[in-house]
């Protein structure tokens, strides 16, 4: 049997009840844990000094094995700025020695820490040193760089991206982001791109003498650094392909596959970075891949990956022109769509018979998921090759030759690449006004108090650069939402856990407790579902009729019938299966130990007399008729 309380969302929350089992708080160590610690005593610069430095990043990295308490004590003894960064040389460097530079940034960016300010002051061996950082992302040997030590890796790759403000960093940045790097994109899709933009064929073509002029050596080198991230999507396919869809699966590549989608995201979402890497990211299809990978199957392991790869797919079709940097319309975004279908039409009609009719529809009629199914679901393999070919969205398929890809993937390339796209007002639009216990309870959109900064969040980064204004809005209203989904979140867990639901010996529904703003409902019965407005799919509005007992002191009485019109209060259903008198621990999940179910917020419409009809709507008019009785007879005496 469900149980339904109501709470209102201004109830304060006086007891805090953490809403998951969380891992268990950092403190910072005292002073003489710090001198206890092997690593401080390594770490520090007179002692550091006395050995190699190889040496001694071996001995460190051996001790600490990356764990988080080590690394802070080793940034407390300025491990980065005393020993490793001022001894660095290309003759010391090693794989323990990147290994150590990186983790020490990647921590005092964690702790929101200054961390370019040492390699401003001795920068001379900083392009040798992202050089290192570069061949060792691309390892293909797991055993040399095991896929942990990839991650921090790409943490770091990360906040070097993030960090184009700094002059070191954006020179060595802007080798991996720039024209050049279309290199790695198919022929057909490099004259495509360039025919869109008719001044880029000039800068190609100089870019191309350029690499004749330059040194052999230098040559590869440049071409490697063009490709870097070409290769590195590559990689990171060839690390998802082999996640199974069920059974043991190694967490290590769940984290590096989360890392990297962020590493997209945050590349996306740059214009420096966005307006050469886009096309490169939209040529290697590497959305489709995610969609339709193991991990995005699995439910527990892959929810966060879903998270952050719904986000990339925003970003990808962001309503922006990635060469001039202008936002688009709403009209030019579907004229933008429009071309996609008619190119599609025009090559279907040219080449491929058994697409005649779907050649000769309108635009409205095939562009929904199910009719482009419908229509080249139909198709083998080789097929939808060549359709995709002709479009330059893959090679061209040899004569008397069979795809190497599966047809689920060709065909999903085709659909998600045509499809309707809903715009970002109507997005806005469909999300529901309150939130709902499925946003509450996720820790990866709404953080503990005890996150720690470890792990990465599907949630959108302020940084010094927007896409657009739109973008700017977009983020900061995500987040200010969440915030408030924090604040609703300790209001419900105070409240409920107050309350003290315990399963009775019948197996229904025993409070335990009590709270000053939260009341068990007597009766709910939903009065009204109104029909959707034109052009939505919810209700327009849904009215119940709620009854509780306020069977409580004077004072606690009076608040509840202090509730006017437009208060919002928040509908809780309550299965519990701890039996009665079960004492209720923090440390574990608060969802599972309260049995809760569903949260929905409302509004308060106003308050029902015996007879069904609103009291304060009496009250107002009751009001007025006596202000009116009033003016008459002020007017009549005078």
């Amino acid at each position: 049997m469900a149980a339904v309380a109501a709470a209102a969302a201004g109830a304060a929350a006086a007891a805090g009840w953490p809403g998951a089992q969380p891992p268990k708080k950092i403190v910072a160590p005292t002073v003489s844990q710090i001198n206890a610690e092997f690593v401080t005593q390594v770490g520090g610069a007179r002692a550091a000094a006395a050995q190699s430095p190889p040496r001694g990043c071996d001995r460190v990295r051996s001790r600490s094995a990356f764990a988080i308490r080590k690394i802070m004590l080793l940034e407390f003894s300025q491990y980065l700025e005393n020993y490793l960064w001022m001894n660095y040389s290309p003759e010391v460097s090693s794989k323990a020695y990147l290994m150590s530079i990186c983790c020490m940034v990647n921590e005092k960016f964690r702790e929101n820490v200054p961390a370019w300010e040492t390699f401003k002051k001795k920068p001379e061996h900083f392009p040798f040193f992202f050089k290192c950082i570069l061949e060792a992302s691309l390892a293909e040997n797991d055993i040399e760089f095991p896929l942990q030590e990839q991650t921090i890796l790409l943490l770091f790759l990360d906040h070097c991206f993030n960090s184009l403000e700094v002059d070191l960093i954006r020179g060595q940045v802007q080798q991996l982001i720039s024209l050049p790097m279309w290199m790695s994109l198919q022929p057909a899709r490099l004259e495509l791109e360039l025919k869109k933009t008719p001044k880029l064929k000039k800068f190609w073509n100089l870019i191309k003498k350029n690499d004749e002029k330059m040194d052999e050596k230098i040559r590869v080198q440049a071409y490697k650094e063009r490709r870097f991230l070409s290769q590195l999507i590559q990689k990171f396919i060839s690390v998802l392909k082999s996640i199974p869809l069920s059974g043991l699966l190694s967490m290590d590549k769940v984290h590096y596959c989360e890392r990297f989608i962020e590493l997209m995201i945050d590349l996306e979402a740059l214009l420096p970075t966005r307006r050469w890497f886009n096309t490169v990211l939209d040529d290697s299809h590497l959305v489709v891949h995610c969609y339709l990978s193991n991990l995005a199957k699995r439910e527990k392991e892959g929810h966060l990956f879903c998270q952050l790869l719904d986000m990339l797919k925003f970003y990808t079709g962001f309503e922006i022109n990635d060469q001039t940097g202008n936002a688009l319309t709403e009209n030019e975004m579907t004229t933008i769509h429009y071309d996609r279908i008619t190119s599609l039409q025009r090559a279907a009609f040219a080449h491929f018979p058994e697409l005649y009719n779907f050649a000769l529809s309108n635009v409205s009629a095939v562009d929904t998921r199910d009719s482009l199914i419908k229509f080249f679901g139909p198709l083998s393999s080789n097929t939808l090759h060549q359709v995709a070919s002709s479009l330059c969205l893959l090679p061209a398929l040899p004569e008397e030759e069979d795809t190497s890809y599966e047809k689920t993937s060709l065909l999903e390339l085709m659909v998600s690449r045509h499809e309707r796209r809903i715009s970002q007002i109507q997005q806005l639009n469909q999300m529901p006004l309150y939130p709902t216990e499925k946003i509450i309870w996720d820790e990866n959109i709404v953080p503990t108090e005890y996150y720690s900064g470890e792990g990465c969040l599907a949630l959108p980064k302020l940084n010094l650069q927007f896409l657009t204004l739109h973008d700017y809005l977009l983020r900061n209203f995500n987040l200010f939402r969440l915030e408030s989904t924090y604040e609703i979140r300790q209001d419900i867990e105070d409240s409920v856990s107050r309350m003290k639901p315990w399963q009775s010996e019948y197996g229904g529904i025993v409070f335990g407790g009590w709270a000053r703003m939260a009341q068990p409902i007597v009766s709910f019965t939903v009065v009204e579902v109104a029909k959707p407005n034109i052009g939505e799919n919810w209700p327009m509005r849904v009215r119940a009729d709620v009854t509780i007992n306020l069977n409580v002191r004077d004072h606690i009485k009076d608040e509840w019938e202090g509730l006017r019109k437009h208060d919002v209060c928040f509908l809780i259903t309550v299965r519990p299966t701890q039996p009665y008198g079960t004492k209720f621990d923090r440390r574990q999940l608060f969802v599972e130990q309260t049995g809760l179910v569903y949260v929905r917020g409302c509004e308060i419409q106003g308050m029902l007399d015996d007879k069904g009809r609103v009291i304060e709507e009496d009250l107002k008019e009751t009001q007025e008729r006596l202000e009116c009785f009033w003016i008459l007879t002020s007017t009549s005496r005078t």
